[in-house]
C-alpha cells in the first residue's frame, strides 16, 4: 500500500537523539535542556490544590489517550497523546516505571510529519525491539519502532503512512484507516483499525474493527471486519482505540478486546480467538464507563498483558473544571484476570507500596437514619479498605471528602439487590447496584456535576461488600469486590473537606472494618 501523501510540517518541539546504551542514555537525560524543562514545569504546578499526587499527570500543558502501555527490558513505558506548548499538535509523551505506579517522565518521543499529528495506537513487544502502530492524522495509520533501553530513539517505517487513508487512485479503502492495534501469530503482523461500519438496522453505523495482515510492517492487506457475534455494544458505537490480547492461561485463556467509543465510553469483549478464520467469537461484553466520559470521567484504554495470565490497563480521565495549564489525569493502573465470562479487576500490586500513615476502625454499628462521622479519618490522599454488612439496609453510604458542615462531600452508595434480574441464567437473583455521586463535592460555581455513575454488581448470597477506595485531591476511584470500578473527577473547594462518613438508609447497618492509609507522591 503506497500512494503520495502530503508532508505537513515539522514540529517546533525541541528534538534530541540519544545514545543506544544505558549509561550513556541516563548521562544524557540528566544535562537534557527538554528535561529541564518538564521538570522545572511539573514543579511548578506543586501547589495546585487539585493536580493529584499519586495518579500520573503529565509534566507540562494537557493530555489525552493513554498510548502504547507496555514492558521492556525490565520497564513499564506509559506513552500518551501530549500536547507541547510550542506546538499543540498531538505529539507522542512518553513516562517510565518500575512498578506502574512510581513514573518518571522522559522527554517527547514521537513528533508529527510526514502526518499532521500523532493520534492513538499500541506496541508490540519483540526480543530486540518494539512496533509502535498509531493513527497519523491526514494521512493513515503509522509504524515506529525502537529498540534502545529507554525507547527514546523511534524510527517510522518507510517514512509515510503504512496504511494509508487513500488508495492509490484516490479513493477511499472499504475499510476505516482510525485508531490501530498490532500483534503478531505465526510469524506475521496482525492490526486492527477501528471505527464503524453501516451494517445496523436502517444503515446505521455498529461498530467495527478491520483486519489488516503484513509480513513486514511496510505493507498490509486488508482482510475483513474481525469481531463476530457482538450483541454487547450498541448502534451507534464506535471502535476506537482497541486492544487485543489473550487474557488467562491455561484452559482458561481467553482473548479480550478493550477500545473506546465515543458515544457510550470505555468498553470491553470477551471471546474466543479462532485462529482459523482470523475472527474474534465475542461471548460476553460490559463496560468501563457507567455514564459519559464527559465531563469528569473515565475515558479511552491503553493495556498490555502482565505475562501472568493478566491484563493490564490504564485510562485517561476527562477533566470538569478549568485548571490552568492542565487538564486530565490518568487512573491507577488496574489489572484485569478472567473466569469464563467474568472480568476482575483491582489496582495492580505495587499501589500498596505508597501507603503511609495508618488507622484502623473496628466493627462498628451503623444506626439506621443516622450519620456516622469517622474520628481520626481524614484526608484528601487516602487509600480506604472497608467492609460492609448492609443486612436488611435498603441502601449504605459512604462520603469522602466531606467538609465538617456537610457543604461538600463525594458519596459511594450500596443498593442491594436493587438491580435488574439474572436473566441469563435463568434465576430469580436481582444484581444490587453501585453508585458514585459527585453532584455535592464542589461548591465551587465553575465545577461541572455528572450524574451518579451507577452499574450491576453481583454478590453471593452471604458475600459483604469490600471496598477500595482511592482518594487523590481530585479524584475518587472505588474498587468493588474486585469486580467493579467507579471512578470520577471531583474538586472541592474548601480546605476542610477531608472527613469520611457512613450511613445506613431505614435500617441499621455494620461497618466490619474500616483502614485507612496516607498516600504517598509517585514523584
Amino acid at each position: 500500500m503506497s500512494t503520495a501523501q502530503k508532508v505537513w510540517p515539522k514540529s517546533k518541539v525541541p528534538f534530541h537523539a540519544f545514545p543506544t546504551s544505558l549509561e550513556e542514555q541516563e548521562r544524557a537525560l540528566a544535562d537534557n535542556p527538554l528535561m529541564q524543562r518538564l521538570h522545572a514545569a511539573r514543579a511548578g504546578y506543586a501547589a495546585d490544590p487539585h493536580r493529584p499526587q499519586y495518579h500520573y499527570v503529565n509534566p507540562e500543558a494537557s493530555l489525552n489517550d493513554p498510548n502504547g502501555l507496555c514492558f521492556w527490558q525490565g520497564r513499564w513505558h506509559l506513552f500518551y497523546q501530549a500536547y507541547p506548548p510550542e506546538d499543540t499538535r498531538q505529539h507522542w509523551g512518553h513516562a517510565v516505571s518500575d512498578d506502574l505506579v512510581h513514573w518518571r517522565d522522559l522527554p517527547y518521543c514521537i513528533y508529527p510529519s510526514p502526518e499532521d499529528k500523532c493520534f492513538s495506537g499500541a506496541t508490540l513487544v519483540e526480543e530486540d525491539r518494539v512496533i509502535a502502530i498509531y493513527h497519523g492524522t491526514e494521512v493513515g495509520n503509522m509504524v515506529a519502532t525502537s529498540s534502545d533501553p529507554l525507547l527514546l530513539n523511534w524510527h517510522k517505517v518507510t517514512g509515510a503512512a503504512v496504511i494509508p487513508m487513500r488508495r492509490p487512485d484516490g479513493s477511499p479503502p472499504p475499510y476505516r484507516v482510525f485508531d490501530p492495534c498490532i500483534w503478531s501469530k505465526d510469524g506475521r503482523y496482525y492490526s486492527l483499525s477501528g471505527g464503524t461500519r453501516p451494517a445496523g438496522p436502517g444503515g446505521k453505523p455498529i461498530c467495527a474493527n478491520f483486519l489488516l495482515r503484513s509480513d513486514d510492517l511496510a505493507t498490509w492487506e486488508y482482510l475483513h471486519p474481525f469481531v463476530e457475534d457482538d450483541l454487547y455494544t450498541l448502534v451507534g458505537d464506535d471502535g476506537a482505540c482497541p486492544y487485543f490480547w489473550p487474557i488467562g492461561s491455561g484452559d482458561g485463556q481467553r482473548h479480550i478486546l478493550l477500545f473506546f467509543s465515543h458515544m457510550s465510553g470505555g468498553q470491553y469483549l470477551l471471546g474466543d480467538y479462532d485462529t482459523e478464520r482470523d475472527k474474534f467469537v465475542v461471548t460476553h461484553g460490559a463496560k468501563f464507563n457507567h455514564g459519559p466520559a464527559l465531563p469528569a470521567g473515565v475515558h479511552a484504554p491503553s493495556a498490555t498483558p502482565d505475562g501472568a495470565g493478566g491484563v493490564i490497563v490504564i485510562f485517561n480521565m476527562n477533566p470538569a473544571k478549568p485548571t490552568r495549564g492542565w487538564n486530565q489525569i490518568m487512573t491507577l493502573p488496574r489489572r484485569l484476570t478472567v473466569n469464563g465470562d467474568q472480568l476482575s479487576q483491582d489496582p495492580v500490586a505495587a499501589v500498596e507500596s505508597l501507603r503511609g500513615a495508618h488507622r484502623h476502625v473496628g466493627r462498628t454499628e451503623l444506626p439506621a437514619n443516622r450519620e456516622v462521622v469517622l474520628d481520626g479519618i481524614s484526608g484528601n490522599t487516602m487509600e480506604l479498605a472497608a467492609e460492609i454488612d448492609a443486612g436488611s439496609a435498603p441502601m449504605v453510604d459512604l462520603n469522602v471528602l466531606r467538609s465538617p458542615g456537610r457543604e461538600e462531600f463525594t458519596r459511594f452508595g450500596f443498593y442491594p439487590e436493587r438491580g435488574f434480574r439474572d436473566r441469563v441464567h435463568q434465576t430469580a437473583a436481582r444484581d444490587s447496584l453501585v453508585t458514585l455521586d459527585n453532584t455535592y463535592s464542589s461548591t465551587a460555581p465553575d465545577v461541572l456535576s455528572r450524574a451518579p455513575e451507577t452499574a450491576s454488581l453481583r454478590l453471593a448470597p452471604e458475600e459483604k461488600l469490600q471496598l477500595r477506595i482511592f482518594v487523590d485531591r481530585s479524584v475518587v476511584e472505588v474498587f468493588v469486590n474486585g469486580r467493579q470500578c467507579l471512578s470520577e473527577r471531583v474538586y472541592p473547594e474548601r480546605g476542610d473537606s477531608l472527613g469520611v462518613s457512613l450511613r445506613a438508609q431505614g435500617a441499621p447497618a455494620v461497618l466490619e472494618s474500616l483502614n485507612a492509609w496516607q498516600m504517598d507522591s509517585i514523584y
